[in-house]
């Protein structure tokens, strides 16, 4: 099939200067950087391309880590056409022209892999226009996304796909990146030791933006090096990869509570910090603390909640930067805290105990008689006031009559918790033998 009319190749193209990251794309998957659980022998890609059979599959991972090159390279490895869409840029009729396209070569015997990059941002019903195509074989679907496919595709596109994880790039992936770039310049950057480690630290992860900070230093004299300050002011620093409402919001809130959890205070403080970076909204993060403090700490630590709220409000009289330490400080607190969630667990087995016994009515000694009625039906009758005791407890069972006592509160034996726990014990200690020495009362008075 001969190429669209506008896929020629324009007269001066070979004079137009091709950026670095176009110039070193790799020519096949085994160049492929820090994906090598993908496209490696042994990798589901790899496999693929050994077969020559493609499945349909969603790549999903940050920018910048090479979800576009290996389906450019899938194509290429197993002889199909390359159809290129832009979910931000195109519509129903690009895909029209697309899967027209593709089943004349299908009917000329050669296969077609879709490439639909930033998938996610098709509707659920241009989504669901890709499974007659798919299904049938018209073409096989590489989606490209950065977002969870979990939230952002149909279950039935999903169910038709392999997902895989593309990672981001490490440092060892960075490096090998640099040395490809440093050999197609034909000299080694002017940098310092420690500013190649903080270039590196700077792309975060993102191989595309490595290689265009490479480009903005193209035309450095060898001498002098740069030092991590010079590079600083030379290359613009890259935003760190966060989405507020999306896939990196709820992964770091997640570390920030389960190193809170686990008394990582350290940790916890580094994941606070990163979503701070990320432009998170601090009242967010308060919020989020706050209910670290009554579910994770509870009564082991009373003092919590009242540092959250006073954190919280410190935050809003002081706001950014100064108002971040009171962050740090009550990350801080949290993270060192003894940890209970007996009273989270108390109210979980109290909600289900209501919901089991219905409508129960309170034992009528604790019921208020304002009225005469009320007194004659028996309302209040037998009502020990707990501080005419000695030790201002009565002992009285105020669960409903044929419920029985229920135990929903075990504190453990840890910070405050300690205290309560022997408090209760000495209560039920109190409340058998009162309980015991009732009936002998009773039978004393009506002698």
């Amino acid at each position: 099939m001969s190429p669209r009319k506008d896929d020629a190749p324009s007269l001066f193209a070979a004079q137009t200067p091709r950026p670095l990251a176009d110039r070193l794309r790799p020519g096949s998957l085994a160049d492929v950087v820090g994906q090598d659980h993908l496209v490696g022998a042994e990798g589901p890609l790899g496999r693929m391309v050994a077969t020559g059979r493609l499945a349909s599959i969603i790549l999903w991972g940050p920018p910048g880590c090479g979800k576009t090159t290996v389906a450019r390279l899938l194509a290429d490895a197993c002889g199909f056409a390359f159809e290129p869409l832009s979910a931000v840029f195109s519509g129903v009729a690009d895909l029209r022209r697309v899967f027209a396209a593709a089943a004349d070569r299908r009917a000329q015997g050669r296969q077609t892999l879709l490439f639909v990059d930033e998938i996610h941002r098709f509707n659920r019903a241009q989504q669901d226009g890709f499974l007659p195509y798919v299904e049938d074989g018209t073409v096989v679907l590489v989606g490209a996304t950065t977002e969870n496919p979990s939230f952002e595709l149909n279950a039935a596109l999903l169910s038709r796909c392999q997902v895989l994880v593309l990672r981001r790039l490490d440092d060892a992936a960075l490096e090998t990146l640099l040395a490809r770039a440093e050999a197609e310049r034909g000299a080694p950057l002017p940098l310092a030791p420690a500013a190649r480690v903080m270039m590196k630290a700077m792309a975060d992860g993102d191989g595309r933006f490595l290689l265009n900070l490479v480009e903005a230093l193209a035309d450095l004299p060898p001498d002098p090096l740069l030092a991590p300050e010079a590079l600083a002011r030379l290359v613009q620093h890259r935003a760190p990869q966060y989405d507020k409402d999306r896939e990196g919001h709820y992964n770091l809130i997640s570390a920030v509570h389960k190193s809170l959890r686990a008394s990582d205070a350290d940790a916890a403080l580094y994941w606070v910090a990163r979503m701070l970076a990320g432009g998170e909204d601090p009242a967010y993060l308060l919020r989020r603390l706050t209910r670290f403090a009554v579910e994770d700490i509870g009564l082991a630590d009373p003092d919590a909640l009242r540092h959250a709220i006073a954190a919280w409000e410190a935050y809003d009289r002081l706001g950014s930067p100064e108002g971040d330490l009171a962050i740090a400080n009550l990350v801080l607190y949290l993270g060192t805290a003894p940890k209970s969630n007996a009273a989270y667990a108390a109210l979980k087995a109290a909600q289900r105990a209501a919901r089991e016994t219905g409508s129960l009515m309170p034992p009528a000694h604790i019921l208020n008689a304002p009225t005469r009625l009320m007194k004659d039906l028996g309302y209040g009758a037998g009502y020990a006031y707990d501080h005419d005791a000695p030790d201002a407890f009565s002992g009285q069972d105020c669960f409903p009559e044929g419920m029985g006592r229920r135990r929903f509160y075990d504190p453990p034996e840890r910070g405050f918790e300690r205290e309560i726990r022997r408090r209760l014990a000495w209560w039920d200690r109190l409340r058998r033998e009162r309980a015991a020495a009732r009936p002998r009362e009773e039978k004393e008075r009506d002698a």
